[in-house]
């Protein structure tokens, strides 16, 4: 039987492959050899690709899991060259501000060797932006529906996007201008929506370089009891 009732509602059999222990080792080193690769890149190539690409991508992090499946989130796909010129527009005049004055000189001197700065032109070069906005509340035919462990949901979600857009082979960089009211307003996005990340997203440039830096240790960051 592959549907029952439990407690009242609708549920449907689980079926997941079996595979070996060997398999499973197999399996997570693989993944983990991919993802060891994916790096923040902020050089961009312009050309463009297939829609569908991002379209899949989206869909991968929809599939994330949220709190009571209210699945709180909403992505823009952004490729208008006129918005993304809106975009980086705004976004610039906050990192100004920021790197000005909003920054403390520790944080200053913690990025300086990545090598960023106020300026943001991928926000153009790149064939498209993703902004995610996360949903404070749901609407429903004009009613609020209430949503639950909002931002953790849509972390999680973010998560399943930027290894999807590695997984896909194209390069992206998180950006957080803070504070970044200006995406609800240029994407005319409604109250209960609140900017939660902004994504561009392409090619690598045929020549590009990142920062020379390591990740910490298996040691580091892990805790057995």
């Amino acid at each position: 039987m592959d549907k029952k009732k439990i407690d009242g509602f609708d549920h449907v059999r689980y079926h997941k492959t079996q595979v070996s222990p060997d398999q499973l080792v197999k399996n997570s080193q693989e993944f983990f050899q991919m993802m060891d690769q994916r790096r923040t890149v902020r050089e961009f190539d312009p050309r463009p690709f297939p829609e569908e690409i991002m379209e899949n991508i989206i869909k991968t992090a929809s599939t994330a899991p949220s709190g009571a499946h209210k699945q709180p989130w909403t992505f823009c796909l952004i490729s208008n060259p006129e918005i993304k010129r809106k975009i980086r527009e705004a976004a610039e005049e906050e990192e100004k501000i920021s790197y000005s004055g909003r920054m403390s000189d520790t944080w200053k001197e913690d990025l300086k060797p990545l090598g960023t700065n106020w300026e943001k032109p991928f926000l153009e070069e790149a064939p498209y932006l993703i902004v995610v906005f996360k949903q404070s509340y749901g609407m429903d035919q004009g009613e609020k529906v209430q949503h639950y462990y909002v931002s953790e949901s849509v972390g999680i979600a973010c998560g399943f996007l930027i290894a999807a857009i590695h997984q896909a082979g194209l390069v992206a960089v998180t950006h957080t201008p803070s504070p970044m009211n200006f995406l609800s307003q240029i994407l005319e996005r409604p109250s209960n929506e609140k900017p939660y990340l902004l994504v561009p997203v392409g090619y690598p440039k045929h020549e590009t370089y990142v920062p020379d830096i390591e990740r910490k240790k298996l040691n580091e960051v892990l805790i057995r009891y």
